[in-house]
């Protein structure tokens, strides 16, 4: 158990941060799948999580800075609930948990905030996502739902961005211990990388490493043999030799915290000379953008760097042409790597992007950028130590965008487009590490999942079965 003071020191600093008003903090409901009894596995937001550490729906925190009160509302369980849910602690006792003393049943919080508003005081509270809350924060603020969102405050936004950004060292214990379970999980899909075997099958057993490791999966696995589909989540294919399998998966720790891990096996064991040609690349892209990943340093320069070195590899194929640093300024690059480096990493897998990733990624010093590729960078202010990102370059062979380019002759002194064609059915390859940034430099959380070539194959091998 986390002790009380690291969330009362959370909420210090949110004060400090935030100049006056009250910080209206929402959890979670429970969430149907098909009737109200049936529900979807609770997830508490983590904003709530952040600053009062209560894993349990239908609650809401208030930091009054003006009258120097911490509240949470929320409701004792009935006799009912008790019998179907067992004993449960009541809301002063798991208040006391996170060192607040004060509670009040949920139905206050309407008149709570009413007072506030009539005395003009500002409500401050971060971008709903989902659509009870953005409704309740409606009700209680006497906004349009259409325009909550719009009406959240910037002021907040910032505090919690500065503050959440920055991880404890108990939230990186919790982090590095859970990379266990993420290794698991990822050595365990090379093994299942077998011709015979579904992504379905993989996908689900890798659902299971996680929930027996402590949590559920920290979002929708992708697992798939048409890698070139950056999110991919149909999970029908039967895998065979020869094809390129792509997983990116995590896990959720027993605290919430998030781990973001892709690899890319040969099904059988062995890449095939044009496959390791490739994947040689992406290595020395993960590789290379690490080293270049130190406080100070903006994310988006280690994703150049990243971008430059499939350029160069390309290039070196035959694939691209030309001058390399020109062709990387002209985003030639992004049509075998249209993403992003990385991202934040922490409560959740996309670290804070509930927020607006415009404040979360980037600053009034670095702004995005609206080329494409590097418009979808999540990352690209300085980093700082303690920062948690991800480090995830890939090369994709995308039919429908090199058919796009080819026809409108894009970058056409950049890309050899007859070689390219002959890549068309290809897939895709990525290659992603969760690193902690340093007072130095960085390094990969937990063990690192084999990556090299010779390593991954031995892994994948390794699971055949006689």
């Amino acid at each position: 158990m986390v002790n009380s003071k690291v969330y009362t020191d959370r909420r210090r600093h949110l004060k400090e941060k935030v100049e006056r008003g009250i910080i209206l903090i929402l959890g979670n409901n429970e969430s149907p799948v098909n009737y109200p009894d049936n529900t979807y596995h609770f997830r508490q937001d983590s904003t709530f999580l952040y600053f009062f550490g209560i894993d349990y729906p239908g609650l809401a925190g208030v930091i009054d800075i003006d009258n120097d009160r911490e509240i949470i509302f929320g409701d004792d369980v009935s006799i009912e609930s008790i019998i179907w849910m067992g004993p449960q602690r009541s809301m002063a006792d798991r208040a006391a948990e996170v060192g607040i003393t004060e509670t009040m049943p949920f139905g206050k919080l309407s008149d709570y905030i009413e007072e506030a508003a009539n005395a003009g005081r500002k409500i401050h509270f971060t971008p709903p996502y989902r659509g009870d809350n953005m409704m309740l924060l409606s009700d209680l603020t006497g906004f349009h739902h259409n325009e909550v969102k719009g009406k959240s405050s910037v002021e907040l936004i910032k505090a919690c961005v500065d503050l959440r950004s920055v991880k404890e060292p108990w939230e990186i214990e919790e982090l590095e211990k859970h990379m266990i379970v993420a290794y698991e999980m990822h050595t365990t899909a090379m093994k299942m990388a077998q011709p015979g075997n579904t992504e379905q099958q993989v996908t689900g057993i890798l659902e299971g490493i996680s929930m027996s490791g402590g949590g559920m999966v920290s979002f929708p696995i992708i697992c798939s043999v048409h890698g070139e589909t950056l999110h991919n989540h149909y999970h029908g294919n039967t895998l065979k030799k020869g094809d390129l399998l792509l997983v990116d998966a995590g896990s959720e720790s027993p605290k919430h915290y998030a781990t973001d891990h892709t690899r890319t096996s040969p099904v059988g064991g062995e890449f095939t000379q044009r496959q390791k040609e490739i994947y040689q690349i992406v290595v020395d892209a993960n590789n290379t953008s690490r080293e270049a990943t130190k406080p100070g340093v903006p994310y988006r320069d280690a994703h150049l760097v990243a971008a430059k070195v499939i350029a160069s590899g390309l290039k070196d194929l035959g694939l691209m042409k030309g001058n390399v640093d020109e062709a990387v300024a002209a985003g030639a690059h992004a049509l075998f790597f249209p993403h992003g480096l990385g991202h934040m990493l922490g409560l959740d897998v996309h670290d804070m992007e509930d927020y607006d990733q415009i404040y979360v990624g980037y600053d009034d010093e670095i702004r995005p950028s609206d080329q494409f590729g590097l418009a979808y960078l999540r990352l690209g202010r300085r980093l700082q130590p303690n920062f948690v990102i991800t480090n995830e370059p890939g090369i994709y062979f995308i039919p429908a965008l090199i058919d796009k380019w080819r026809s409108e002759k894009h970058l056409e002194q950049f890309i050899n487009y007859d070689k390219v064609e002959t890549y068309k059915d290809f897939g895709g390859i990525r290659l992603e590490d969760d690193i902690l940034v340093t007072e130095t430099g960085c390094r990969i959380l937990g063990e690192r999942a084999p990556i090299d070539i010779g390593d991954v194959e031995q892994m994948v091998k390794s699971g055949k079965t006689e």
